[in-house]
C-alpha cells in the first residue's frame, strides 16, 4: 500500500510535467485506501464464498438427482398396482349405480303421469269452484239486505208491533208469511191470524234470534211456495208501503223478500257445489297416491346418490393414482433430461469452483491491487493508468512482496461484471475502457466522486442511470443547502453540477463525512441534518483542467471523463455511419442493445438457475415446478447463447462494414484533439464537443456524393478537414492560424505514417548545444553551428564537409531570395519535406514560415493556405438563440462597425429598438441583464462589448445565457466582445462562454498597402474638404495616415520596431485629424512645431512609455512634417512621394499605382529587419509547436529516449561541467585595494555565486525527485519541464542576466562567464580587453571607469560621461589595458553595421543581422567636452528583446543624418 502511494506520487509529478493536470495524494487517500481494502475483501469473500456455495450445492443436486431414479421406478410400480384395484372398485360401482337408476326412472315415470292426472283433476275443481264461487255472489246482495233489514228490528219496535190490537192486512201478511217460514220442519200452520202470530211471536228476543238463527240454506219447498203464492205476488208486500204502517212489519216484510230471493239463487248453485265436493275428494284420493309414489322416488333417489358418491370416490381415487404414476413418470424423464442437460453445467461448475478456490488463494492480493485502482488511477488518463498497474503496482506485488494475484486480472472485472456494463451502455456511457473503469470507480469509491466531465459525457450517463431519482443543483443556486440537507436526510443521489476549482467550505464535513452524534447527523453551516445511510453525492466539473487543492482531493475521488482520442473516435463513427449508412448503424445500435441484453438475461438466469437449486430442499426433483423452472432457465439460457453467437456474426459483419468508416472517424477524432490543444497557445480558443459535432454533422452532409466507396471516404475526410479548419480559423489570430496548420499537417502525416516522429522532434526542438565559428562568409556563427547539430543525425551525415567542399552551390541556394521553392544542391535534392525543413531552419529560419505554408499547400491542398476573409453573415447562419457569437478584440478594431451593418440589412437596428448596445463597465451588468431578458422575449440583438471588465459577473452571465435561451424567441441573439489576457494566468473568460460561443477574430490589417488604405476609410470625401486650407490639409493629412501606418505596421517588426508594443488606433488618426484642421483654421501659417508635438508627445505619445521609443516617433514626425510636404516633392519612403492635391478616391488610386512593394524600407528599417522578425516568427511557432505536441511517455520512447532519461541526461551534464563557487574570502584577500573596477569584480563574483548555488541546489533536488526520494515542488516541476524543452529554468532566469538563448547555449555562455571572472580574479587587475557581455550589471563597470576618471581628476560625477572610440583591431590585438577608461568587447551592432576602414555606421549588408564590432575604447570626460556633431546616440541593449534591458547610450560616429538610424532602429546588443 505503500509503495502504491508513493508510486502514484511519481506518477503525478510525470503527469503535471507531460499534462499540465494536478494529483495529490494525501495521508487521509492513504487510510481510505486501506479503508476501501478492508470492506472490498469482506464484500468479495462473501461473495466468492457464496458463488462457490452455489455451484457446490448445484453440483451436489444433480449428483444425488441420478441416484433417484432406481427409488423412483420401484414407487411406480407400487402406484400402477394400485391404480390397477381402484380401477376394478370402479367398475363394480357402475354396474350397481346402472340398474339402481334404471328402478329410478321407472318410478319416475309412474310418478310423472299420476303427476299429470293430479294437475287435470285440480284445473276442474278450480274451475267448478271459479263457478259455484259465482253464482253465490249474485246471491250476495239479497243476503245482505236481509240482514239490514233484521239489524232494523229490535226489541222496542217488535214489542211495540206485537201490542197492534188490530194492526192492517198488509201487516198480518207479513207476520203470516214470517211464520209459514218459520214453521217448524216445513208444517205450514193453517192459523196464520195475527193471533196466532202473536203468539208466534212469544218472546221478542227469541222471535229475533230465530230470525238472525235461520237456516237460509234449507227453506222447505211447500213453505216456499206458499209464500211465493200468497204474499210476495200481493203488491202491498212492499216495504216501502208498509213501513207507513210499521217500522218493525216494514223490516220483516223485507227480511222475508230478501230471505226468498237468497234461497232462489242458491238452489241454483247448489249441483254445482255438489259436483265441486266430489271433485275435491277425488283429488285428495289422487294426492295421497302421489305423495306415496314421490317418497319412493326420493327413497330410490337417496340410494343412487350414495352409490355415486362412492363412485365418484373411487373415480378420484383412480385419478389421484393415475397422476402419481403419470408423475413419476414425468419425474423420472425430466431427472433423465436435467442430468443430460445440465451435465455440460456440470463441467463448467466445477472448473468455476476451481477458479473460485484458486480465486480465494489471489483474492487478497487481487483486491489490493483493485482498492488501490479505485482510490488512486480516476485522475489519469489511460495510459497513465496502464502504467501504474502493469509497470509499478503488478511487478512490486510478484517480485518485492511475493503477494499471489491472479494472472492477467481484469480489475474492472474485480469491480463488476458484464451484465452492469452493458446496463451502463445501454445508460448512454460510451463504451471504450476508459468510460467503464471511470463507472466501476464511480460506483464503488468510498469518497464522493468528483467527475472531470469537460464533454458532458458522463453527467448524460448519471442523469439517465439515475433517471428521477436524481436530484440536480449547482452551487449559488437559490435554495441549494436546502436541497442539500433535504436529500441527506431522505438518502437521495444528488448531483452538484459544474463545481470551480474551489468549493463553499459550508460542504466540507459533508465532504469529508465527518458526522456527528454516532453518524446520525452532519452539521451543515450552523444547522444540523439528520445523515441518511443511502446518501450519495456526486460532484462535476466542466472544467477540462481544474487544479483541486489536496485537501480537496483527500476528500474526494477525481474521475477524469475526459474524452479520449479512442473513445471519440468509436463516438464519431457511429455519428458517420449512421448518416452514411443509417441501415447498418441501425441494425449495429439494436445488436449492441440485444447483445447487451442478453448478458443481463444470461446473468440473471444463470444465477437464477444456481440459486433454484441451491435453496431446494431434500430431493427436489419432486417438486415438478421448480425441475421445470431450471428446465426452462437452461433453454433460455441456450437459446440465448445461440442468438449471441447469431449476433457476433452479425456484429462481425456489421463491423467490417463499418470499419470502412473508421478512417473518417480517426481524422476526425485527431482534428478534435488539435484544436482541443488551442488552448495551449491561447486560453480564449476553447471548442466544444458539442459544436465539433454539429459541425461534422454538416461536414459530412455537404461533403459531394459519389458512388466509388475509396472516392467517398477521401471526400468526407477532406470535407471535415477543411469544415474544421475553416471553423477554427475564424477564432484564431493570424500569428498563430500557422501554427494550427502545421500542426494539423504534421498530426495527420504522423498518423499516416508519412512523416518520421525522430525527425518531426528534431525540427521542433532543434537543441544546439556548441557555438562554432562559421568557415564560409554566407552563413552565420549561428547557422554554421545549426548545421553542426544537424550533421549528428544519420540522415544529415557529411552535411558540415558538404558545405564547406561545395560552398559555391550551397552559397547560391542560402542566398536565393525563396530558397524554399529552390532545388537543394547535389544529392540533397532528394531529401524530404521534413528534411529541407530542417536544413532551411538551420541556413534560412527566416524562410522557414514561408516553407510551412508550402508544405501544408503541398501535403493539404492550396485552400488550407489563402487568406480567407471573414464572413459575418456566413457565421450569422451558424448562429441560434442557444449559440452566440463571440468577437476576440485586437487593438485598433471596431467590431461593432460590421455587425451594425449586418443588423441594419436584416432590420435590427438601436434607432428600431432591436439592437442593444451595452458596453460594460462598473454597474453595468444590471442594464445587461434587463437587456438581455427584453431581448430573449422579443426576438432582439444584444451586444456586450468589453466582458472582460466585469470579471466577477462572467459567472452569472454564462448562468443567463443558458437560462434566456430556452424558450426564447427564434431570433433573439446575442454578441459578445473580449480582448484576450495578457498572460494564460490571468485569463478569467468562463469556459462555457467560450465553448459554445461561435469565435470570431478581428485584426487590424496587415502591410503598408493594407494599412494606408484603412487609415484612409477613416475619412471621406467631405473631410478632405472641412478645411478652408484646403491643400496644407490634404497633404498633412495624407502624411499623418503614411505616419500612422508606419507607427502601426512597425509592431510586427519586433523590438527593433519598436521596443515595447503600444495599442494605436484608428482613433488616434481621427483626432489628430480634428487637431490638424481645427489649428490650420486658426493659424494664418502651418504651426509645424505645434503639431508635431501634439501629434507626437501627446496623441500618440500619449501611449508610448520608452523614451528610445519616443525619439522614433518625434524623428518619423520630423520627416514627415515640414514645410517641404507641401512646397517640394516630399519622399515619405524610398521611391513613394507624397501625393499632389487628389481627391478622396484619388488618393486611393495613388496608393494602389504608386506605393512599392510591400518592404522594411517603407518604414525607414533595413531590409534584415524583416529576416529577424520572420526568424523571431519561425523561432517561435516551433517552440509553440514543441509544446502543443502530445506529451505521452511513448512518443518519447519511441523517438529512444524517455522525458524522464532526457532531463537526467540534461541535470547530469551540468551538474558535472558547473564550476566551483568563486571563494570570496580568499580572493577579497588578494588586495587591500578597494578600487571600482575590483568592486565589479567582487559584485559579479558574488551574484554568479548565487546563481552557481541555485542551479547546483535545484539540480540535485530534482535529481531526488526524479528517483523518488522527494516531493517535486512546484518549482522543480516547472525546471524539469524547462530542461526538456531545452529552456532556461524561470528559477535561474531570475537570478542570472537577461538573455534569449536556449539552455545548452545559456550553460556554455555562463561557463564562458565563470572563465572571464576567474581570469580577473587571479590577481584582480583589470583586463586588457573587458568583456562587457560577460557582466551581470554592464551599467556598474562602465559607470566604475566614470568613477575612476573622476576620483583620479577630482571631477563631480554628475558633469560627466562616456565617450567611446571604435577601434580598427580585435581583441587579440591588445595585451594590457589602456592607462585611462577600458577597452570593450562583446558588443554586436542591429540595424547597421560598422564600417572599419571609413570608421563610421553604415548600411547593414543582406542578412547580416548583426555585424560584431571591433574592440571599443570607452573613456570618462566631462559632458562639455562630448562630440555630437556627426554622431549618433546609439543605445546599449543587453539583448535585442530591448525595451527593460537598456544599458548606455554611446555616441558613435555616423555621416549620415541621425534620422536614418534612429528609423532603422539601431542598436548595440550585448548578445546576439
Amino acid at each position: 500500500m505503500a509503495h502504491v502511494h508513493t508510486s502514484v506520487n511519481e506518477m503525478s509529478t510525470r503527469y503535471y510535467q507531460n499534462e499540465r493536470r494536478y494529483n495529490y495524494t494525501t495521508p487521509k487517500s492513504f487510510l481510505e485506501q486501506i479503508s476501501l481494502f478492508k470492506n472490498l475483501l469482506k464484500k468479495k469473500q462473501k461473495e466468492v464464498s457464496q458463488k462457490k456455495e452455489h455451484l457446490v450445492n448445484g453440483i451436489q443436486k444433480l449428483k444425488t438427482t441420478a441416484s433417484q431414479v432406481g427409488d423412483l421406478k420401484a414407487r411406480l410400480a407400487s402406484q400402477e398396482a394400485e391404480l390397477q384395484l381402484r380401477n376394478h372398485d370402479a367398475e363394480a360401482l357402475i354396474t350397481k349405480i346402472g340398474l339402481q337408476t334404471e328402478k329410478v326412472s321407472r318410478e319416475k315415470a309412474a310418478a310423472d303421469a299420476e303427476e299429470r292426472k293430479v294437475t287435470d283433476i285440480q284445473t276442474e275443481v278450480a274451475q267448478k269452484q271459479k263457478e259455484c264461487e259465482a253464482d253465490l255472489l249474485k246471491a250476495e246482495p239479497a243476503l245482505v239486505a236481509a240482514t239490514a233489514a233484521l239489524n232494523t228490528l229490535n226489541r222496542v219496535n217488535l214489542t211495540e208491533l206485537k201490542v197492534f190490537p188490530n194492526p192492517p192486512n198488509a201487516v198480518t201478511n207479513v207476520t203470516a208469511a214470517v211464520m209459514v217460514l218459520l214453521a217448524p220442519r216445513g208444517r205450514v200452520p193453517k192459523d196464520r191470524s195475527w193471533k196466532a202470530a202473536k203468539v208466534f211471536m212469544g218472546k221478542v228476543d227469541d222471535f229475533l234470534q230465530a230470525l238472525i238463527n235461520y237456516d237460509k240454506e234449507h227453506i222447505p219447498e211447500n213453505c216456499l211456495k206458499v209464500v211465493n203464492e200468497q204474499y210476495l205476488k200481493n203488491p202491498e208486500f212492499n216495504p216501502n208501503l208498509i213501513q207507513t204502517k210499521s217500522f218493525a212489519a216494514a223490516g220483516l216484510c223485507a227480511w222475508v223478500i230478501n230471505i226468498v230471493k237468497f234461497y232462489e239463487v242458491y238452489c241454483d248453485v247448489e249441483p254445482k257445489r255438489q259436483a265441486l265436493a266430489q271433485a275435491n275428494l277425488e283429488l285428495a284420493a289422487a294426492t295421497e297416491k302421489l305423495d306415496g309414489i314421490r317418497k319412493k322416488l326420493e327413497d330410490l333417489d337417496r340410494n343412487l346418490s350414495r352409490l355415486t358418491a362412492s363412485f365418484e370416490k373411487a373415480i378420484a381415487k383412480k385419478v389421484q393414482c393415475q397422476e402419481e404414476v403419470n408423475q413419476t413418470n414425468k419425474t423420472i424423464e425430466l431427472a433423465n433430461r436435467l442430468v443430460k442437460e445440465l451435465e455440460s453445467e456440470k463441467v463448467r461448475w466445477g472448473q468455476s469452483i476451481k477458479s473460485f478456490e484458486a480465486q480465494e488463494k489471489t483474492l487478497c492480493g487481487d483486491v489490493l491491487l483493485t482498492a488501490a485502482f479505485v482510490s488512486y488511477v480516476g485522475s489519469f488518463t489511460q495510459q497513465y493508468r496502464q502504467e501504474l498497474v502493469d509497470c509499478k503496482w503488478v511487478p512490486f506485488l510478484q517480485r518485492k512482496v511475493s503477494i499471489p494475484i491472479t494472472e492477467g486480472l481484469d480489475l474492472i472485472a474485480m469491480l463488476t461484471d458484464d451484465a452492469t456494463i452493458a446496463a451502463w451502455n445501454n445508460e448512454g456511457l460510451p463504451s471504450d475502457r476508459m468510460s467503464t473503469e471511470n463507472a466501476a470507480i464511480l460506483t464503488h469509491c468510498a469518497r464522493w466522486p468528483l467527475m472531470i466531465d469537460p464533454q458532458q459525457q458522463g453527467i448524460k450517463w448519471i442523469k439517465t442511470k439515475y433517471g428521477t431519482n436524481l436530484k440536480v443543483t449547482h452551487m449559488g443556486q437559490k435554495g441549494f443547502l436546502n436541497v442539500v440537507e433535504t436529500a441527506l436526510a431522505f438518502g437521495d443521489v444528488i448531483l452538484i453540477e459544474n463545481v470551480e476549482e474551489t468549493i463553499n467550505p459550508v460542504l466540507d464535513p459533508l465532504l469529508g463525512r465527518n458526522t456527528i452524534k454516532k453518524g446520525k447527523y452532519i452539521k451543515i453551516g450552523d444547522k444540523e441534518c439528520e445523515f441518511n445511510k443511502n446518501f450519495r453525492l456526486i460532484l462535476h466539473t466542466k472544467l477540462a483542467n481544474p487544479h483541486y487543492k489536496p485537501e480537496l482531493q483527500a476528500q474526494t475521488t477525481l474521475l477524469n471523463f475526459s474524452v479520449t482520442e479512442d473513445g471519440l473516435e468509436s463516438q464519431l463513427l457511429a455519428e458517420v455511419v449512421s448518416v452514411e449508412r443509417p441501415d447498418l448503424e441501425k441494425l449495429k445500435l439494436v445488436l449492441t442493445k440485444h447483445q447487451n441484453d442478453f448478458k443481463i438475461e444470461l446473468k440473471y438466469l444463470e444465477d437464477d438457475l444456481l440459486l433454484r437449486l441451491s435453496a431446494a430442499e431434500g430431493s427436489f426433483l419432486d417438486d415438478t415446478k421448480l425441475v421445470e423452472r431450471l428446465e426452462t432457465t437452461k433453454a433460455t439460457a441456450a437459446e440465448i447463447e445461440h442468438k449471441v453467437i447469431e449476433a457476433k456474426e452479425n456484429e462481425k459483419k456489421i463491423n467490417e462494414a463499418r470499419e470502412c468508416y473508421r478512417p473518417v472517424a480517426a481524422r476526425a477524432s485527431l482534428l478534435y484533439f488539435v484544436i482541443n490543444d488551442l488552448r495551449k497557445i491561447n486560453p480564449i480558443y476553447q471548442f466544444s464537443l458539442k459544436a465539433f459535432n454539429m459541425l461534422f454533422h454538416r461536414a459530412i452532409k455537404q461533403a459531394d456524393k459519389v458512388e466509388d466507396m475509396q472516392g467517398r471516404l477521401s471526400i468526407l475526410m477532406e470535407s471535415i478537414t477543411h469544415a474544421i479548419f475553416l471553423y477554427t480559423s475564424q477564432a484564431l489570430f493570424e500569428k498563430d492560424k500557422l501554427t494550427f496548420l502545421s500542426q494539423m499537417a504534421f498530426q495527420i502525416l504522423l498518423r499516416k505514417k508519412e512523416i518520421d516522429p525522430v525527425e518531426l522532434d528534431f525540427l521542433l526542438r532543434f537543441t544546439v548545444e556548441h557555438t562554432y565559428l562559421s568557415p564560409v562568409d554566407f552563413l552565420t556563427t549561428q547557422s554554421w553551428s545549426a548545421i553542426k547539430a544537424v550533421a549528428l543525425m544519420d540522415e544529415f551525415r557529411g552535411l558540415d564537409r558538404d558545405v564547406e567542399g561545395s560552398a559555391k552551390q550551397w552559397r547560391k541556394w542560402v542566398e536565393s531570395e525563396c530558397p524554399e521553392k529552390e532545388k537543394l544542391p547535389q544529392e540533397w535534392k532528394k531529401k524530404n519535406l521534413i528534411q529541407k525543413l530542417i536544413l532551411l531552419r538551420a541556413m534560412r529560419p527566416d524562410r522557414v514560415t514561408y516553407a510551412l505554408r508550402n508544405f501544408v499547400e503541398e501535403k493539404l491542398g492550396a485552400k488550407y493556405v489563402e487568406r480567407t476573409r471573414l464572413d459575418l453573415v456566413k457565421a450569422f447562419e451558424e448562429t441560434s438563440p442557444a449559440t452566440p457569437v463571440f468577437f476576440i478584440l485586437s487593438p485598433g478594431v471596431d467590431a461593432l462597425k460590421d455587425l451594425e451593418i449586418l443588423g441594419k440589412r436584416l432590420g435590427f437596428t438601436i434607432d428600431s429598438g432591436k439592437f442593444h448596445n451595452v458596453s460594460l463597465g462598473q454597474g453595468q451588468e444590471a442594464v445587461a441583464e434587463m437587456a438581455l431578458e427584453n431581448a430573449s422575449k422579443g426576438g432582439h440583438w444584444v451586444l456586450l462589448q468589453n466582458v472582460h471588465l466585469v470579471a466577477k459577473w462572467l459567472g452569472t452571465l454564462e448562468k443567463l445565457l443558458e437560462r434566456f435561451s430556452q424558450g426564447s424567441h427564434r431570433d433573439y441573439r446575442v454578441f459578445m466582445s473580449a480582448e484576450t489576457a495578457p498572460t494564460p494566468s490571468e485569463h478569467i473568460i468562463p469556459q462555457g462562454l467560450l465553448e459554445n460561443s461561435i469565435k470570431i477574430t478581428n485584426e487590424p490589417p496587415t502591410g503598408m498597402l493594407a494599412n494606408l488604405h484603412a487609415a484612409l476609410y477613416n475619412f471621406d470625401q467631405d473631410t478632405l474638404e472641412v478645411c478652408s486650407k484646403e491643400q496644407e490639409f490634404k497633404s498633412i493629412l495624407f502624411a499623418l495616415c503614411y505616419f500612422h501606418a508606419c507607427v502601426a505596421g512597425r509592431l510586427r517588426f519586433g523590438p527593433q520596431g519598436w521596443s515595447r508594443s503600444y495599442p494605436f488606433s484608428p482613433g488616434d488618426l481621427t483626432i489628430c485629424a480634428n487637431v490638424l484642421c481645427n489649428y490650420l483654421e486658426a493659424n494664418s501659417n502651418v504651426p509645424w512645431e505645434d503639431l508635431r508635438y501634439l501629434f507626437g508627445e501627446i496623441m500618440y505619445g500619449g501611449h508610448i512609455t520608452d523614451d528610445w521609443d519616443r525619439k522614433l516617433c518625434r524623428v518619423y514626425l520630423e520627416e514627415f512634417m515640414k514645410p517641404s510636404l507641401i512646397e517640394d516633392e516630399l519622399m515619405l519612403a524610398p521611391g513613394f512621394a507624397a501625393p499632389p492635391n487628389l481627391d478622396y478616391s484619388g488618393y486611393h488610386q495613388y496608393i494602389e499605382e504608386m506605393l512599392p512593394p510591400e518592404s522594411p524600407a517603407l518604414y525607414g528599417l533595413h531590409p534584415n529587419a524583416e529576416i529577424e522578425f520572420l526568424t523571431v516568427t519561425s523561432n517561435t511557432l516551433f517552440r509553440t509547436l514543441l509544446e502543443m505536441q502530445p506529451r505521452n511517455s511513448l512518443v518519447s520512447e519511441e523517438l529512444g529516449q524517455s522525458t524522464e532519461d532526457k532531463v537526467k541526461n540534461v541535470l547530469d551534464d551540468i551538474l558535472e561541467k558547473l564550476p566551483e563557487e568563486f571563494n570570496m574570502a580568499e580572493i577579497m584577500q588578494k588586495t587591500s585595494n578597494r578600487s571600482p573596477y575590483v568592486l565589479v569584480c567582487f559584485q559579479e563574483c558574488e551574484r554568479m555565486n548565487i546563481l552557481l548555488r541555485e542551479i547546483r541546489v535545484s539540480l540535485q533536488q530534482l535529481d531526488l525527485g526524479l528517483k523518488g526520494e522527494l516531493m517535486l515542488s512546484p518549482d522543480a516541476e516547472a525546471q524539469q519541464t524547462a530542461l526538456s524543452c531545452d529552456a532556461v529554468p524561470d528559477t535561474w532566469g531570475r537570478l542570472a542576466y537577461p538573455s534569449t538563448y536556449g539552455l545548452a547555449q545559456w550553460f556554455n555562455d555562463l561557463l564562458l562567464r565563470c572563465r572571464e571572472l576567474d581570469t580577473w580574479t587571479q590577481d584582480l587587475a583589470l583586463p586588457a580587453v573587458v568583456w562587457l557581455s560577460g557582466f551581470f550589471n554592464p551599467q556598474s563597470f562602465l559607470t566604475a571607469i566614470m568613477q575612476t576618471m573622476a576620483r583620479k581628476n577630482e571631477w563631480p560625477l554628475d558633469k560627466m560621461c562616456l565617450a567611446v572610440d571604435v577601434t580598427k583591431k580585435t581583441k587579440e590585438d591588445y595585451g594590457h589595458p589602456p592607462r585611462e577608461g577600458a577597452y570593450l568587447h562583446g558588443l554586436l551592432m542591429e540595424g547597421a553595421r560598422w564600417d572599419v576602414q571609413s570608421g563610421t555606421i553604415a548600411e547593414a549588408r543582406l542578412k547580416e543581422l548583426t555585424s560584431v564590432m571591433p574592440v571599443i575604447f570607452a573613456k570618462a570626460i566631462t559632458t562639455d567636452r562630448e562630440e555630437t556633431k556627426q554622431t549618433y546616440a546609439c543605445p546599449v541593449y543587453k539583448t535585442k528583446t530591448r525595451g527593460p534591458n537598456y544599458v548606455w547610450t554611446f555616441r558613435l560616429k555616423s555621416r549620415e543624418k541621425t534620422a536614418k538610424w534612429v528609423l532603422a532602429g539601431v542598436a548595440l546588443l550585448l548578445e546576439a
